[in-house]
C-alpha cells in the first residue's frame, strides 16, 4: 500500500500537466492572433491589488467581494486582494499611467490567473484562468457587436459548434433606478415564494434575483417585469443598433430578459456566450461581458465609455476536450524531427548537431541519457515525428549520419555536415 503523498495542491487549485498544456497553447496562440487582427494591445497587470479597488469596482453587495475574493493584510499594513477578474485592474492602470491621453479608443487584452474562494466543481476552480478584452474610450454600439464578434470567432477558431449568445441590456443611471423600484415592488409581494438568497438579494441587490438559477425562484422571476421594456430612449436605441450590427453579420443570438451578470460595474449591453449541447440544453456560459461606461469615472478618471468581456479558459478547454478532442489531444508535434544516437563518440558528436538545429530554428527531439537505439525509436515513434537521425559507431566515424523516414521506413545516409540543409529541404515538403 503506497503512503498518501504529504503535501497535495490547496482545494480548487489544480496543476496544469504537460498533457493539459496543448488545450492552453491553442487557446492562447488563437486569441493572440486574434487580438493582433483586431488591433488589440497586450497588457499585464498585478496579481495583487488593492482590495477597495474590486469592492468599490465590482460591487459591495455581490457574490464575488462577500463571498469570493482572497483578502489579507501585509505585513507593511497594506489590504490586498487577489485579483478576481480582470477589468478593475485594467481599468486601474488605464487612469493610473494617463492611457486617457492616448488615440481612443484604446484596445487592451490580457490573460492570466485569477482567484475566487468558490465552490469547485467541473470547469470551475478557485485558481482560474481567463482571456480579456476590454475598449475603452468608444460609446458607439458598433464596439459591443464588435466584441461579441470576437469573441464568437474565437470559438470558432477553436472548432467549437452550436455556439449561441444570450444578450440583455441593463439599462444605466438614468432607466435602471425606475426599473429596480418596479421590480422590488413586484418582488416584495411575492417574497415568501423566493429563495433565502434572493430574500436577501431583495434588500441589496434586487437585479441578481433575475439571475438565480434556484428551481423555486422560477415561476417568480418568470412573471417580473422585464427590464427591455422600461429602457430609456438613449439605452433602447444603442440596444436596437447592437442587434442590427449582429444581424448584419449573421452571427447567432437569443434575447435573454434574465440576463443581468453579476458585477454592479455593468451598464447597457450585457452578454454570454455559450455552447449548446446536443440535446439543446444550454451549458455553462464560456464567455460574458458588457458595457461598463461608469467605471472608469468610479475609481477616480474621467468619464469613459468602455466594453469588454473574458473567457474562462478552463472550461473553454473542458468544452474542447468534449467537442474536438481528437483534433485537440493529437496536435501536430512541435518537433517533427528525432535525433538517435549510439556511443560516447555519436553523443558528443549529437551535441553539435542539435546546436546546429537549435540555430536552424528546427525543433528536434532527443534522448541523450539513452544508450539502447532500440528505445530511441520507440520514443520517436511514440513522440509522432516524421523523421529520425540515426548517428551510430560507424556513422560517427565516417562523418555520416542516416535520416529514416517514420511513415514510409524509408533510409538514407548523407553527411553530417548537410544533415540540417538536407532536413531543411525534406520538413518544406
Amino acid at each position: 500500500m503506497t503512503k498518501k503523498a504529504k503535501f497535495r495542491s490547496p482545494t480548487g487549485m489544480h496543476d496544469i500537466l504537460p498533457e493539459g498544456q496543448v488545450f492552453f497553447q491553442k487557446i492562447y496562440a488563437v486569441t493572440n492572433s486574434i487580438a493582433n487582427f483586431y488591433g488589440f494591445k497586450r497588457i499585464d497587470t498585478p496579481l495583487l491589488e488593492e482590495a477597495e479597488l474590486f469592492s468599490k469596482g465590482i460591487g459591495s453587495v455581490t457574490d464575488i467581494i462577500e463571498k469570493q475574493m482572497y483578502v489579507f493584510r501585509s505585513k507593511g499594513g497594506d489590504y490586498l486582494a487577489l485579483r478576481p477578474e480582470f477589468t478593475a485592474g485594467i481599468a486601474r492602470a488605464y487612469i493610473e499611467h494617463g492611457m486617457f491621453n492616448m488615440p481612443q479608443p484604446l484596445k487592451l487584452y490580457s490573460s492570466g490567473p485569477l482567484f475566487r474562494m468558490e465552490r469547485p466543481q467541473a470547469g470551475r476552480f478557485r485558481q482560474f484562468h481567463q482571456v480579456d478584452f476590454e475598449v475603452f474610450g468608444e460609446q458607439s454600439s458598433v464596439i459591443d457587436a464588435q466584441i461579441i464578434q470576437i469573441f464568437y470567432n474565437i470559438f470558432r477558431e477553436l472548432k467549437l459548434k452550436n455556439i449561441i449568445v444570450e444578450i440583455n441590456s441593463i439599462g444605466d443611471n438614468q432607466c435602471r433606478p425606475y426599473y429596480k423600484k418596479l421590480l422590488v415592488n413586484y418582488f416584495r409581494s411575492r417574497e415568501s415564494s423566493l429563495c433565502s438568497e434572493c430574500r436577501r438579494r431583495l434588500r441589496y441587490n434586487p437585479l441578481r434575483i433575475l439571475d438565480c438559477e434556484e428551481e423555486k425562484c422560477q415561476p417568480v422571476k418568470a412573471q417580473a417585469p422585464q427590464l427591455v421594456d422600461h429602457l430609456c430612449e438613449g439605452c433602447k436605441s444603442h440596444f436596437k443598433a447592437v442587434l442590427e450590427f449582429l444581424d448584419e453579420v449573421e452571427l447567432p443570438y437569443r434575447l435573454n430578459p434574465y440576463l443581468v451578470r453579476g458585477l454592479d460595474y455593468y451598464t447597457k449591453t450585457v452578454f454570454e456566450i455559450f455552447e449548446d449541447s446536443e440535446d439543446g440544453q444550454r451549458k455553462t456560459a464560456l464567455a460574458g461581458g458588457g458595457r461598463f461606461d461608469g467605471l472608469v469615472k468610479l475609481l477616480g478618471g474621467k468619464d469613459t465609455p468602455a466594453c469588454g468581456a473574458a473567457i474562462g479558459v478552463e472550461r473553454l478547454v473542458q468544452a474542447m476536450k468534449e467537442t474536438s478532442k481528437k483534433e485537440a489531444i493529437q496536435p501536430l508535434p512541435a518537433q517533427r524531427v528525432f535525433l538517435a544516437q549510439l556511443g560516447d563518440l555519436a553523443k558528443r558528436k549529437s551535441l553539435k548537431l542539435f546546436e546546429e538545429f537549435r540555430k536552424a530554428k528546427i525543433p528536434v527531439a532527443e534522448s541523450f541519457s539513452r544508450d539502447s537505439l532500440k528505445t530511441q525509436l520507440r520514443a520517436a515513434d511514440k513522440a509522432g515525428v516524421d523523421y529520425t537521425l540515426i548517428l551510430g559507431q560507424k556513422e560517427a566515424l565516417e562523418d555520416t549520419i542516416i535520416i529514416r523516414d517514420m511513415k514510409s521506413s524509408r533510409q538514407e545516409t548523407v553527411r553530417i555536415e548537410k544533415a540540417v540543409k538536407e532536413m531543411q529541404k525534406l520538413l518544406k515538403k
